[in-house]
């Protein structure tokens, strides 16, 4: 998954499409109004004093930048005095991104926002923060675990043999005999303490609480999805699809179901509490999604208004992403408030 994902050649390595021409959506590519309830979100932390208006304000996984870009343009409809005093920051570590991002923001705010870049957690430091991400617990790398073995791919061949003691360590503390088993949840959250002294992180993924002990890995192509083991040999003939995983390595995207529970479980090992758990409807409703659709409607035609309200149907619609997507909320920091 590594080598598919991030290698010199992988998916995530290159400048891909996200939305109608790519491979799949994000709640990002939807509607503009995702990042502006986590704007709204963000500007009530500052008021509620738990965050200051000199905070820095991080996105992981930024893709183009299109979530903070919306989340600036919402603070300056709600807030732009907090612009003069927050600092905006993009984790990225491919260059072709990076690039991409920039120019993106030279479009959108000329030299009225600096956006700096660091390329890895591990090397950002800062007093405080208000870190977001969207979708990128269910891209990082993980094991495919089954009683005491694991997934192997070699010459193009995919095959469970045996667990290495370390990983089999670790499945036994996550509690795993069947499923995707993450090693990256931790160092993430290591390096997210280390690098910053009070924070709240909130991000979005798909996924559930608790572990449903069974495979969820799975191709986007497309806009098709493909469950991974139906494209190998480890499934009987007559469910299986006509590609083999091979055609799709590193040219579509690898994906599972992300399991919150071993997600806070890593970030508690750091010192980092969970603050908040909801689905994305939820989350979205409680950030103040329903009051920035009031002003809206005030400031646009009824037609504008249907038209948006139809892209924000598809992230808290139940049958959508309103209930598959969760919103995990963390906090580091002695001061904490309701």
């Amino acid at each position: 998954m590594q080598e598919w994902l991030y290698g010199n050649e992988g998916y995530y390595s290159n400048v891909r499409t996200i939305g109608k021409e790519g491979d799949f959506y994000t709640a990002v590519s939807t509607s503009m109004f995702f990042g502006g309830s986590i704007a709204k979100r963000l500007i009530s932390t500052i008021e509620s004093g738990f965050l200051t208006s000199s905070c820095t304000v991080v996105e992981i996984g930024a893709h183009k930048g299109y979530l903070l870009a919306d989340m600036i343009q919402f603070i300056y409809t709600l807030k732009p005095e907090l612009l003069q005093t927050l600092t905006f920051v993009i984790v990225e570590p491919f260059e072709a991104n990076q690039s991409m991002q920039k120019v993106y923001f030279e479009e959108a705010f000329g030299d009225a926002i600096k956006l700096l870049h660091v390329k890895h957690l591990e090397t950002f430091t800062c007093k405080e923060a208000f870190f977001v991400a969207n979708e990128i617990f269910d891209a990082f790398p993980c094991e495919l675990i089954k009683e005491d073995q694991m997934l192997f791919i070699e010459s193009g061949k995919a095959f469970f043999a045996h667990m290495d003691d370390a990983t089999k360590t670790k499945a036994k503390e996550y509690g795993i005999t069947k499923g995707e088993l993450c090693l990256g949840y931790e160092p993430f959250a290591k390096a997210m303490n280390h690098c910053c002294g009070r924070f709240e992180f909130v991000t979005f993924d798909y996924g559930d609480k608790e572990a449903r002990d069974d495979f969820s890995l799975r191709i986007y192509a497309n806009h098709k999805v493909y469950p991974f083991f139906a494209l190998t040999d480890l499934v009987e003939e007559k469910l299986r699809e006509q590609n083999d995983f091979n055609a799709f390595f590193a040219q579509a995207d690898l994906t599972y179901d992300v399991n919150f529970s071993h997600l806070f479980y890593a970030f508690e090992k750091n010192g980092i509490h969970v603050h908040d758990y909801a689905t994305q409807m939820k989350a979205l409703v409680d950030f103040g999604l329903v009051e920035l659709l009031e002003l809206f409607a005030q400031n646009v035609s009824e037609k504008q208004y249907e038209r948006e309200m139809n892209k924000i149907k598809t992230l808290i619609d139940p049958s959508f992403m309103g209930e598959r997507f969760k919103m995990a909320c963390f906090r580091k920091g002695e001061m904490e408030c309701n």
